[in-house]
């Protein structure tokens, strides 16, 4: 079963405990299906549901019936086969029970093999008996189900609370056999013909949401990230469902995949997503992200000790040398002239990031520690704590979230110094360009290597917008399949 089921599921069943729209305590990445994305899953609902029932072998039939003239008959159906179905309307609608779906006004062709024998006396016992084929035409099918989908433990339960099989109208249609014989069939099979039907469509349906439960239920709790992080996807609270839409929540947060992420995060909250309508179209789908998320990703690679950086080539590689530096740190070049260096820069504490209307802001703390590679030797001679801030936007590509920043400020002091100390003020200049040729290129390279949105397996965005908000990145999407054939639980 593919895991697009996750999604459409999230986006279909619900368990309905309210008719507003409410947020979790700790849901930090949020997902708002709209009306549209709910008749998108229905559709894709319906198909699965079909596929599933064709062709479907129904129990042969035998039965004795009295025929006039002829008396008593035994006759048999036998090789019942459903082999098409098609559905001409289908609605959902939410209720105080849960999710309805039904499909009506369809309709459904079988085939089916018949015999019949019987015993007459002419001048003896003689046994009479023949056999050929049918065509049953079904017209006026209609299958409704609701359904509720509650968490469970952090996992979802899905519970099909009503299921049913209804049709209006059927026609045999016999290939050979007496005219006697054709109304006394259809008299004799009809009802159980429809009963069958009903019977075998019902329970189909509840095989198939038995399996998608099963696999709901299975789904793993976190994702591990190239076993350094992992992201918590447990649901939070039950989903609920609005007028028109149905929002349902993670924790979202990142951790070390040893560990539990530590609970400094948990004080903030996630808010529900009122629309999915990030310009003049309304989407299928939204997905917030609080700024939590990316704070716990900053956390977890910072205690993994990730944040780190050698610099020993630059650009103008002459910055590496102490001769560069003789008017800004005099006794730095007097105690090693000419002699190379090399920047161990690493983070003092984990980045801190703010979601803006305009985009993000990111705080930095870093320690900058110049080391001088004399003969063998590597001498770190001073250590400088540089903080600077850096902004940017945005924006959609694929199923990444991409950016870019640049350089806002910085603040500079002396951490220690071997070499005695030195004006912060002399060095700003150096520093500025450093950060803007080195720092920041540095940045944007992962930047642009982008935050894959949690869109499941088989599906992609389609006509993505981006907006943000005061600390949260919310985006809105159509979706569309990645392939055409996706296997659910659905199948045989």
């Amino acid at each position: 079963m593919g895991t697009l089921l996750i999604l459409l599921l999230l986006s279909v069943f619900s368990n309905l405990g309210t008719s507003g729209v409410q947020s979790a305590k700790d849901g930090f990445i949020s997902a708002i299906v709209s009306e549209k994305g709910l008749v998108f899953a229905k559709d894709f609902f319906v198909e699965q549901v079909i596929r599933s029932l064709t062709p479907l072998h129904l129990p042969d039939i035998e039965k004795s019936v009295k025929i006039p003239l002829v008396g008593g008959v035994h006759v048999s159906a036998s090789n019942i086969t459903l082999y098409h179905i098609n559905v001409s309307s289908s609605i959902i609608h939410p209720g105080d029970t849960g999710i309805v779906i039904v499909a009506s006004g369809a309709s459904a062709s079988l085939s089916l093999e018949w015999s019949y024998s019987y015993s007459t006396w002419i001048f003896a016992p003689i046994e009479v008996s023949d056999e050929g084929s049918a065509s049953v035409q079904v017209e006026g099918l209609e299958v409704g189900l609701t359904i509720r989908l509650e968490n469970k433990n952090g996992t979802l339960a899905l519970n099909v609370t009503e299921c049913g099989c209804y049709m209006d109208d059927i026609q045999i249609t016999l290939d050979g056999g007496a005219s006697w014989f054709y109304q006394g069939f259809a008299n004799a099979f009809e009802n159980n013909i429809r009963s069958a039907v009903e019977n075998a469509i019902t329970k189909k349906i509840f095989e198939g949401t038995g399996k998608l439960d099963s696999f709901l239920q299975s789904l793993p709790k976190q994702i591990d990230m190239d076993n350094v992080a992992a992201l918590n996807v447990t649901f939070v609270d039950d989903p609920v469902v609005g007028n028109s839409s149905i929002e349902f929540d993670v924790n979202g947060l990142f951790a070390q995949s040893t560990r539990d992420l530590a609970a400094s995060y948990l004080h903030k909250q996630s808010h529900s997503i009122y629309s999915v309508q990030c310009g003049n179209t309304l989407k299928m789908l939204g997905i917030s992200l609080d700024e939590a998320v990316f704070d716990s990703a900053s956390l977890v690679l910072f205690e993994e000790g990730l944040f780190h950086w050698m610099v020993d080539k630059v650009p103008d590689q002459s910055f590496l040398n102490t001769a560069s530096w003789k008017f800004i740190i005099p006794q730095l070049y007097r105690r090693y002239p000419n002699d190379e260096m090399q920047l161990n820069i690493s983070l003092s504490s984990a980045p801190v990031v703010e979601v803006t209307q305009k985009g993000f802001v990111a705080t930095i703390f870093s320690d900058i520690t110049i080391e001088v590679l004399d003969s063998d030797k590597t001498i770190p001679v001073a250590c400088i704590s540089v903080d600077f801030t850096v902004s940017g936007d945005v924006n959609i590509s694929g199923n990444k979230l991409v950016s870019r920043a640049h350089l806002n400020d910085f603040s500079l002091s002396l951490k220690w110094s071997n070499i005695g100390n030195f004006r912060m003020l002399l060095i700003q200049g150096v520093m500025r360009v450093f950060l803007n040729t080195v720092v920041m290129p540095y940045v944007n390279i992962y930047l642009g290597k982008g935050f894959s949105i949690p869109v499941f397996h088989g599906l992609t965005l389609q006509n993505a917008q981006l907006v943000t908000t005061s600390s949260k990145i919310i985006l809105c999407s159509d979706l569309t399949y990645i392939n055409s054939s996706i296997s659910t639980g659905y199948e045989s």
